[in-house]
């Protein structure tokens, strides 16, 4: 099915555009801008989420690819721009999905490991007394949730792939490179830093694949992809025929990275949640890595124009998919548009604390065995009740984050850029504004990581400069709640948590 979108009709001829690529866990969108930054128009295509019995979560890629060229060839057709007045495109990906395939053909060994799959987790079990070395250079906890392992799990469970990777025979990483390089007809073969450093084989201070940990994992760095700056040109693609000349590839940035760009988060301090099934939180820390203490992780935000800014992320595994399951497994409600009503009538004084631990507790807690609790159940608590916990969960988790974060960093957080659906429901944004004791600013639109990447490609290719960020409209939510109902509050939520966990 696909999302049709017209925002305009046809536009003067002289014009040009950046076309981005969002390539999520769910679907692929290609956004359209004009020469002021403004979106003109989006498509949307979704592909198959391939779950086996042993609940392992898989992409075919060459799906994935194909749903690329449709939405951009849509794209083109719904807003009715001439193909020749394109500049540039830019790609935003979903992270951490990892797949392997050959240089002669093309074809991927195997299906794409989702982020979301822990398949790998004995991979980790079996490397885990190198798990400080992995955090001191690359900033990351050891975890399945990264390539390092799925990468190596493909080349240790798929017949022949193992031999040809002795044989250097295959090319392998995250979606972004698999783009770049189907794109430009194998003539790319590159990925940027923001992806790079996700991978849990780069060293994020020597700015390079580390030797030591890709041995860890059995990986060869000469078979990995060039890194480059998230803002040079990877290359130039006609998009299987869809344009009638090359036209450049001028950006690309992990999802997550992309849409703490379009929030203009260019500052040391500045920070962003990005909130869907699960959310990320992500601090801007300047030009100077700082290795966390408190239950987040360092990553590279970009490598712009030769320089590099680094950011602390904190990923949390359940937010929007708590609303998910309020409707589809506990059939409390029948939208998500309700939450915001509901919870607005329930009784105010109510203690219900929800922890949505159905798979553990990511950060800062990083407990895998934590299971999710219900608890402060009195006789005033129903079914509202119960609908505004699971709403204010969200807050609560983020709150956790931004707090670990601003200890790392000896920063503090001021205000909070928000985007995603979740944002549609005031009652949150307010209640998140009030637990932070921060003002919480939300944009006009939703597509932050597709707009981070038009951004990019834009200056990138010359056509935008640093006042596109100054266009872009924001809803402000203030704190309203007195300290010592804050402090109550959030004593509370760390209680119902410490519950939940397994470990001591």
């Amino acid at each position: 099915m696909v999302h049709l979108s017209c925002y305009g009709g046809k536009k003067a001829m002289s014009e040009k555009y950046i076309i981005s690529i969002d390539q999520s866990t769910q679907g692929t969108k290609a956004l359209l801008f004009d020469e002021g930054g403004k979106l003109l128009g989006r498509e949307d295509l979704p592909h198959r989420q391939i779950v086996s019995d042993l609940g392992w979560v898989s992409h075919d890629p060459e799906e994935i690819y194909s749903n690329t060229v449709h939405v951009v060839r849509r794209l083109l057709q719904s807003t009715r721009i001439a193909p020749d007045h394109v500049a540039a495109l830019g790609i935003s990906n979903q992270r951490e999905t990892s797949l392997v395939w050959e240089k002669a053909t093309g074809r991927p060994v195997a299906d794409a490991v989702v982020w979301q799959c822990a398949r790998a987790a004995g991979i980790c079990e079996r490397v885990k007394a190198g798990g400080e070395q992995v955090h001191r250079k690359t900033g990351l906890t050891l975890s399945p949730y990264f390539p390092a392992a799925k990468l190596a799990w493909i080349l240790e469970n798929t017949e022949g792939a193992k031999e040809k990777a002795t044989r250097h025979e295959l090319c392998m990483g995250t979606i972004d490179t698999w783009l770049v390089w189907k794109m430009t007809g194998g003539a790319a073969y590159k990925t940027d830093y923001s992806n790079a450093s996700r991978t849990q084989l780069f060293n994020i201070f020597d700015l390079k694949w580390d030797e030591e940990i890709c041995s860890l994992f059995g990986l060869n760095p000469n078979d990995l992809a060039e890194v480059c700056d998230s803002n040079s040109r990877f290359g130039e693609t006609d998009l299987d025929g869809t344009f009638p000349h090359p036209v450049p590839i001028y950006a690309v940035l992990g999802d997550s990275h992309g849409a703490l760009f379009g929030q203009g988060c260019l500052e040391k301090g500045m920070i962003k949640s990005t909130c869907g099934t699960g959310s990320s939180v992500m601090m801007n820390i300047g030009e100077m890595p700082v290795l966390s203490t408190h239950g987040v992780v360092t990553s590279i935000a970009w490598g712009m124009d030769g320089k590099v800014s680094y950011c602390l992320e904190g990923n949390i595994n359940y937010t929007g998919a708590v609303i998910s399951w309020l409707k589809e497994e506990v059939g409390l409600i029948d939208s998500a548009g309700e939450t915001e009503g509901i919870s607005q009538a329930a009784f105010k004084d109510d203690s219900l604390y929800f922890v949505p631990a159905f798979t553990g507790l990511g950060a800062p807690y990083w407990d895998s065995a934590a299971t999710g609790s219900l608890s402060g159940i009195t006789r005033t608590t129903g079914k509202k009740e119960i609908v505004r916990a699971c709403v204010e969960c969200i807050a609560y988790q983020i709150a956790d984050v931004t707090e670990a974060m601003s200890s790392d960093s000896h920063l503090p957080v001021k205000e909070l850029r928000v985007d995603g659906g979740p944002t549609r429901n005031r009652y949150l944004m307010q209640f998140i504004s009030d637990i932070l004791d921060a003002d919480v600013l939300v944009p006009e639109t939703e597509e932050l990581s597709g707009i981070g990447a038009a951004y990019a490609a834009g200056i990138g290719c010359g056509l935008y400069g640093p006042e596109i960020f100054d266009g872009m409209r924001r809803k402000v939510y203030g704190s309203k709640m007195p300290e010592q109902i804050r402090k109550k509050k959030k004593a509370g939520w760390k209680n119902a948590v410490e519950r939940t966990l397994t470990r001591a």
